[in-house]
């Protein structure tokens, strides 16, 4: 935990206080992350929220039918994504496909003795190899978890308009009428939570590894296990928040 609060303090500081003083992290590294980090999970990540739109879609769709109550499925699916599963489930896959990579890759590195290296030669490890992955995971994951709310809407009007009595028009306007601003800053709020614990666990678990490529796969594990179980501890701390305090 001191290692973790002691990398976060330095983060902040070479993110908003160096510039200041002529300090600047790498603008074209960051973007190679925001490539590395977000675009190339992008398949995998629409892939998911399409199959959740799918499966809400379906799975509602019995019992509704039970209470004569089909119409309130595009709101069900519209909010469910909004607030809890696009940014829960999105966020499961960036850990599980950019989180790792990220440990191993500074794992690997320190392994080889080349943040050492960047040290001897004055150049400070956080700044040139941390504050870039930050900025592209705090920019990418709410990116990708839009997306991912669009396409899995779009998973739930496609068996509204093939299996059911829904149009597209009463489809869209079923989904945007009950799903509110909130419902959607809401999820992005979580969003960049679940991104700032992600990269950070990700990136002090690779520059604390020791023992060799034995060390880097034990630090990758306990890279994924700590993130997922912090994203869902935040995710239910956020949740109880907006539910009483809004």
């Amino acid at each position: 935990m001191k290692g973790w609060l002691a990398l976060n303090s330095r983060i902040f500081y070479w993110t908003f206080l160096a510039p200041f003083r002529g300090q600047r992290w790498s603008v074209a590294e960051t973007f190679r992350q925001m490539v590395l980090i977000g675009v190339r999970a992008l398949p995998m990540a629409s892939l998911v929220a399409l199959s959740i739109g799918l499966t809400l879609a379906m799975q509602s769709a019995g019992e509704m039918r039970k209470m004569g109550a089909e119409m309130f499925i595009p709101d069900l699916v519209a909010i469910s994504l909004l607030r809890e599963l696009g940014p829960l489930l999105i966020a499961v896959i960036v850990i599980g496909r950019s989180g790792s990579s990220v440990t191993a890759e500074l794992g690997t590195m320190k392994v080889g003795e080349e943040i050492e290296a960047l040290e001897v030669m004055a150049i400070n490890p956080v700044r040139f190899l941390v504050v870039p992955r930050v900025l592209a995971m705090l920019v990418m994951l709410p990116a990708l978890t839009i997306f991912g709310d669009c396409v899995g809407i779009a998973g739930g009007w496609l068996i509204c308009t093939t299996t059911m009595d829904f149009t597209t028009s009463g489809f869209i306007l079923r989904a945007v009428d009950r799903a509110e601003p909130w419902d959607f800053f809401s999820g992005i709020v979580k969003c960049v939570v679940f991104a700032w614990l992600i990269i950070t666990i990700a990136c002090q678990r690779g520059l604390e590894v020791e023992g060799g490529a034995e060390g880097v796969g034990q630090a990758t594990t306990d890279s994924v296990v700590w993130s997922i179980l912090m994203i869902l501890i935040a995710n239910a701390l956020l949740t109880g928040l907006f539910f009483f305090a809004i």
